[in-house]
C-alpha cells in the first residue's frame, strides 16, 4: 500500500510538471506571436512611409480607424503604434516567424525537460566589442512588450539592451524589476566583485559564480543613520528579505540568520546563510561596517570549511563566501585572496543615507509648509 502511494505521488508530480510546461509554452508562444505582430506592423508602416512619402500624421489616423474597425482589439493607441514603428527601426533584421522560437525560449527559462541555456558571457566582456553584438529574434520575441518599451526608452546601447534581455529571460524579471535594474545600472555592477573563483572553483562553476556577484550591492531600501552596528544592517536586510533577495539575484534561497555552527565544542554564528539553487551550493554572507580588512578573509575561509564539513551534501558544490563591506581597496583584496583555497568574493555595499539632525532641523515641517500655503491662498 505504501509503495503504491509513493508511485502515485511520483505520477502526480510528473503530470503537474507536464501541465506547467504546457502552460509555459503557451504563454511564451502567445507573447512571441504578439511581439512578431508588433514588429511586422512597424515594418509595414515604415515601408509605406518610405514608399509613399507619408509623414507621422498617418499614425493618429491609423489609431482612430483601427479603434473604429476593431473596437474589441486593444493595444493600438497612437502612442503604442509609434512604439511599434520605433521597435522595427531599432531591430530591422529580426525574423517575424516567432512560433519557431518557443522551444529555444523555454530553454532560456530552464523549463523542466528542456535544454539548459549556456553560460551568458560576463557583462563587461559583452560590451567590449559592441560592433559585433546584435539582438537575436530568440531574445526579442522572448520578453514582454513593455519590457521592450523600457529598454528602447531607457537604454541606448544595443549590447547593454541584449544583456538586460538575457537577464529578464533567465531571472524572470517583471517590468517593475527591469525598470529598477536599469535605473541602478545593474549591467555595470554584475560580475565585478573581487574574487578568487578562477583558482578555487572548477570551470564552468567558477564563471557562473563570478557572474553571480555584483559590486557594489545597492541596499537603497535601507536607511541607517551613523553610527550604526553590523547587527542593525543584518536586521534590516532580513526585515526586507524580498528586496534583499531581488538585489542578490535569482536562485538565492534564505537558510538562516546568525546560523549556529558548533566546531570543537565552540559556538560560531554566520551572519547570513543562503543556498543557491542553480550553483547547488551554500553561500555564506558576512556583513562588515567600514573598510575591508585582510583578517576577514581568514574568518570566512574557516566558515566555508565548517559549512562544507557540517552542512554540505555530497552532491553539493563547494561553499562560497561573500564578504560585504562599505568600502574596499581592490589591490589589498586581491592580495588577500591570492593564496586562500576556499572560494570567496569581496564586494562593497551602499545604503540610503539618513539626513543628519542638523540638516533635518533646517527643513520646514509639514505644518509650516501648510501654514505657508494657507497664507498664500488666503
Amino acid at each position: 500500500m505504501r509503495s503504491d502511494l509513493i508511485f502515485y505521488g511520483e505520477l502526480l508530480v510528473t503530470i503537474k510538471d507536464r501541465i506547467h510546461l504546457a502552460q509555459t509554452r503557451a504563454a511564451l508562444s502567445a507573447n512571441a506571436e504578439m511581439i512578431a505582430m508588433y514588429w511586422d506592423i512597424g515594418r509595414i508602416i515604415h515601408q509605406r512611409q518610405k514608399e509613399k512619402g507619408w509623414g507621422a500624421g498617418v499614425i493618429p489616423r491609423l489609431a482612430v480607424d483601427l479603434k473604429n474597425e476593431l473596437p474589441e482589439v486593444k493595444g493600438f493607441s497612437e502612442r503604442n503604434i509609434k512604439r511599434m514603428l520605433r521597435f522595427y527601426r531599432e531591430y530591422p533584421d529580426l525574423s517575424p516567424v516567432a512560433t519557431h522560437l518557443v522551444p529555444q525560449t523555454a530553454a532560456l527559462l530552464n523549463v523542466p525537460g528542456e535544454q539548459s541555456h549556456p553560460i551568458v558571457p560576463q557583462a563587461a566582456a559583452q560590451f567590449q566589442n559592441q560592433s559585433q553584438v546584435s539582438i537575436s529574434s530568440q531574445l526579442a520575441f522572448g520578453i514582454p512588450w513593455f519590457h521592450h518599451v523600457i529598454l528602447i526608452e531607457k537604454v541606448k546601447g544595443l549590447p547593454i539592451r541584449r544583456w538586460y534581455m538575457q537577464q529578464t529571460i533567465q531571472q524572470g524579471w517583471s517590468r517593475d524589476t527591469l525598470a529598477a535594474m536599469v535605473k541602478s545600472h545593474a549591467h555595470e555592477r554584475q560580475g565585478k566583485a573581487t574574487s578568487n573563483f578562477g583558482s578555487s572553483l572548477p570551470s564552468p562553476q567558477s564563471e557562473m559564480a563570478r557572474q553571480l556577484l555584483k559590486d557594489p550591492y545597492l541596499f537603497d531600501f535601507l536607511t541607517l543613520e551613523e553610527p550604526f552596528h553590523e547587527r542593525e544592517l543584518e536586521t534590516g536586510l532580513v526585515r526586507h528579505l524580498e528586496k534583499f533577495l531581488l538585489e542578490l539575484g535569482s536562485g538565492f534561497a534564505f537558510v538562516g540568520r546568525q546560523y549556529h555552527l558548533e566546531v570543537s565544542d565552540r559556538d560560531f554564528h554566520l551572519d547570513l546563510l543562503f543556498y543557491h539553487l542553480k550553483l547547488r551550493c551554500f553561500i555564506v554572507i558576512e556583513l562588515k561596517k567600514g573598510d575591508f580588512r585582510p583578517e576577514y578573509a581568514g574568518k570566512m575561509n574557516f566558515y566555508c570549511s565548517a559549512v562544507d564539513d557540517l552542512l554540505r551534501n555530497e552532491t553539493d558544490q563547494p561553499t562560497i563566501g561573500l564578504i560585504l563591506c562599505q568600502t574596499k581597496d581592490r589591490i589589498l583584496a586581491e592580495y588577500t585572496l591570492r593564496d586562500i583555497h576556499k572560494p570567496i568574493g569581496i564586494s562593497d555595499y551602499e545604503l540610503t543615507r539618513a539626513l543628519p539632525e542638523r540638516l533635518k532641523s533646517s527643513l520646514p515641517t509639514v505644518e509650516e509648509i501648510e501654514a505657508e500655503l494657507g497664507g498664500e491662498l488666503g
